[in-house]
Parts: structure tokens; sequence; C-alpha cells
């Protein structure tokens, strides 16, 4: 692939022409040459579009693609495609299908169908047994298979003793271990956070403690074990501040936190919508608050879209009987930059790869791969039906105001605008 961009104000702190607006030539996948202006006598591609931003190839921790077997909510080929024209040019795939993904096989089935030639996937391997929470998946076996981490999506480790082991195992062979962060028993069978507006609407509460209270427990085992952990999407004042002690006592976690868990407060939930109904659930403006400022200092290690495709028949119920979860690909970018300035923005969506097992991002220096994110950070829009490239349209940030569209990516020689 041969590519001109032109005139691109380049926003990577680690090239030699960050913050400054290039000519970018790129031959053969790779980038040959920046400069003020080039030339084009080859008459390789133009790209030239409004107010052109590039960055290293953004990473999104969590991602579901459905497939194999709920094919209906999404496929993996549009999945892809759709993280491709979000800005992703590399992914996270939960291992939440049909078989669970929490075998050798079922490592190499995912990463066969993955091999595309544009965003590359990380997969994520079950961490017990079907995701029962009762015995360790083929953890060493998935490991040699390619997997990058082990967790049982949206399922917590009800026996403490399980992450113990677990935790002890893999650090054979540097695994990486998540655990998702609430006691069962406390949240029961809560639908929102535990609040006055949940008493208001009359549906049954998660509290907080649910999730502190695993985190705790979680934070306890790891010190034990000089483990690896990951603790994906916090959503709680308590929980980053759990986080920030074990950090300063220097334990190997990390955290993330889902965008829309920054963006909005159970009181949306007034009308019962349930594109609102997620999990870990939407809770109140002093979590936001803390949330935000832990992401600003580094507590949260990074943001994800946590996008989890649902069909309208399981979305369109009672509110009760809902599944949990929205899609966030498409949006991601546009939210996160309506909260914090595209420095933070980009820096925030390149982070995390080394966490699993990937090199770091690929630089904007002349020499590197071209591995980019294209986007417009001043582009003022209404979130829409139209912005929807998934299968399933189960979007949370449907109908809201956001800064910030991504254009594609140009990345293992092809682009995608």
């Amino acid at each position: 692939m041969n590519v001109l961009i032109k005139s691109a104000v380049i926003i990577d702190s680690k090239s030699n022409f960050h913050n400054t607006t290039q000519d970018i030539l790129i031959e053969n996948g790779k980038i040959s040459k920046i400069a003020k202006t080039i030339k084009n006598p080859n008459k390789y591609d133009l790209v030239k579009l409004e107010n052109l931003h590039v960055s290293q190839g953004w990473f999104d921790s969590s991602v579901c693609f459905g497939e194999p077997g709920f094919e209906d909510r999404e496929t993996i080929e549009n999945g892809m495609r759709t993280a491709a024209k979000s800005g992703f040019t590399t992914v996270a795939l939960q291992p939440n299908t049909q078989p669970i993904t929490d075998t050798n096989s079922a490592i190499v089935f995912t990463k066969t169908k993955t091999r595309k030639p544009f965003v590359n996937a990380i997969t994520i391997g079950a961490l017990t047994n079907k995701s029962e929470g009762i015995g360790l998946a083929e953890l060493f076996d998935m490991h040699t298979a390619g997997a990058s981490a082990f967790y049982d999506y949206k399922k917590p480790i009800s026996n403490p003793n399980l992450l113990k082991v677990a935790l002890q195992y893999t650090n054979s062979f540097n695994g990486l271990v998540c655990s998702f962060p609430q006691d069962h028993k406390i949240a029961g069978l809560g639908v929102m956070n535990e609040n006055i507006t949940s008493t208001s609407l009359g549906l049954k509460g998660n509290p907080n403690l649910a999730e502190s209270l695993q985190v705790a427990r979680d934070l306890f085992i790891l010190e034990y074990t000089e483990g690896k952990l990951h603790i994906p999407t916090i959503s709680t004042a308590e929980s980053v501040q759990l986080i920030r002690n074990a950090k300063q006592k220097k334990l190997d976690v990390t955290c993330s936190v889902a965008i829309h868990n920054l963006f909005f407060t159970d009181e949306v939930l007034t009308g019962f919508d349930t594109r609102f109904k997620v999990n870990p659930p939407l809770r109140t403006q002093n979590d936001i608050k803390v949330l935000i400022e832990a992401v600003k200092d580094g507590t949260i290690d990074f943001v994800t879209s946590d996008h989890n495709p649902i069909t309208v028949e399981d979305k369109k119920v009672e509110f009760d009987l809902a599944k949990d979860g929205t899609i966030g690909l498409e949006s991601a970018f546009g939210a996160l930059n309506t909260l914090f300035t595209t420095k933070k923005t980009i820096s925030l969506l390149t982070k995390g790869k080394e966490r699993f097992g990937l090199t770091t991002n690929k630089t904007i220096n002349e020499g590197e791969l071209a591995e980019l994110s294209l986007f417009n950070p001043d582009k003022e829009y209404t979130f829409s039906k139209d912005h929807i490239l998934s299968k399933s349209s189960n979007s949370i940030f449907l109908d809201q105001k956001l800064k910030g569209k991504a254009y594609g990516i140009i990345a293992n020689n092809i682009k995608t605008l």
C-alpha cells in the first residue's frame, strides 16, 4: 500500500513531529518520509481530510463480537470492520461466545477468524471451565495458543481460593488474570445502582458495596500470591481508593473503566430505557467525579468502550428482563474527547497493549511501520443510528452530543477510510 497523507496534525509524544502539521508518505506499509510538503510524482492515493489528525493506533481492552454462537448479535467480520472505522487498530476479544472460549482449540479458532489484514485482535480466554466459576480452564494450553489474558466476562469469581490458585498458577508463565469486581451475593438481583433513584423507580439496587467488597478481597489475595491482576470496568469511588492504595504498595494491579460509566449517572434510568442497563451499573455524580480524577492521575490505567452488542429481542423487554450491555466502539472517541482534552483522550486510547502482552505502539517516525488512527477532534455532532456500524444497535450514546469523529485507520498495509 502506497499512500500520501496531506496536512495532518501528528499527536504522538514519542514522535519527532509531535504537535506539528506534516505530510506523511507511506510506501509498502512503512512511513518513508515525513515533511511539511511532500510531492506526489508517483500518484499515490491521497488522504486529505478536514482538520485531519493522526496518532498511534488505538486499543480497546474489552470488546465482544458474539461469534461463534451469537452471530445474530455480531460477526467477527463486521465487528472488525466496525473497530477499524471507529479508529481502533487493536481490540481484545472477550470469551463470552458459545461455546465459551476456554480451550486451546477455541483460542486457535478465534485467532484464525481474526487474522484480518487491518485490525489486530488479542484473544482473551475464559478463566474457568465454561466460565462457570468451578474449576480452572486450560490456562497454560490457551497461553501457548496465544491467549493474552484470562477472564470470565462479567462473572465474579465467587470462590476466593480459585482466584488464589489462578494467580499462583499463572505466575509460572507471566499470565494476566482478570477478575470482575462484583460480589454477586451482595449485588443479588440488582438491576441498577442502589440509590434514591432505584427506590423511586421501584427497581432492585446493586450497591457500591458489592463492588468495593470484591475489589478489597481480590487485592488481599493478590498481595498474598504476588500475582498479576487486572480489574476491569470499575465504577465506584471506593474501588478507586482501594486500587490507589494497592498501587502504593507496588502490587502488580491494573484497572479500567467503561467510558459510559464516566458519562452517565443512574438518573438517566427514570425513563426505564434499557439502553442504559449495563453492568457494572451507572452510578452517581460523585462516583463519576472520582473516576474521572482517577483517570487523570493514572490510578485508572485505561478506558474501554466495553463494546457488547445485544439483539433488539434482548433489549426491548421489561427492564428487569433486559440483558446488560451497550455497543461503544463507534462512540468511544467522541465521548472521551467530550470529557477530556484531545491529548489526554489519545493517551487513553493508546494505552494498555503492553499489559496484554503486545509490544508498544509503533511511533509516527520515518522508518516505522504505519499503524495510525485518523480523526477530527473538533467535529461536533449528535450521535445517531446513522453512526452505528455494528450489527446490533444497543448504543447508550444515541442522541448524545459528542465532540470528535474517527475517520478510520491505516495499519497492516491497508487503509479503511
